[in-house]
């Protein structure tokens, strides 16, 4: 039985789109759980922004080598931050 735990997962809250780590695709997890899978980055990307858009929560993108690419924030930003 293959796992359902992408290799990003004990990183940080939110949704993160990283590539499949049982194969080829990318997968959409939250609290290291899969909730969705695709084959093009594309496609995974928005569905993960919905999903993140749906929580309120940072949408986290990764690269195909799992590094961070960039980040998205969809939750209660502060209403004023030191710049």
């Amino acid at each position: 039985m293959a796992k359902n735990t992408a290799k990003n997962g004990g990183r940080g809250g939110g949704v993160h789109t990283t590539p499949n780590p049982n194969g080829a695709g990318w997968v959409n997890q939250v609290n290291g759980k899969v909730t969705s899978s695709h084959r093009l980055k594309a496609r995974a990307i928005d569905a993960g922004r919905a999903q993140a858009q749906e929580r309120r929560t940072e949408h986290t993108i990764h690269n195909a080598d799992g590094s961070i690419g960039r980040k998205n924030s969809y939750g209660s930003d502060p209403s004023s931050s030191k710049g």
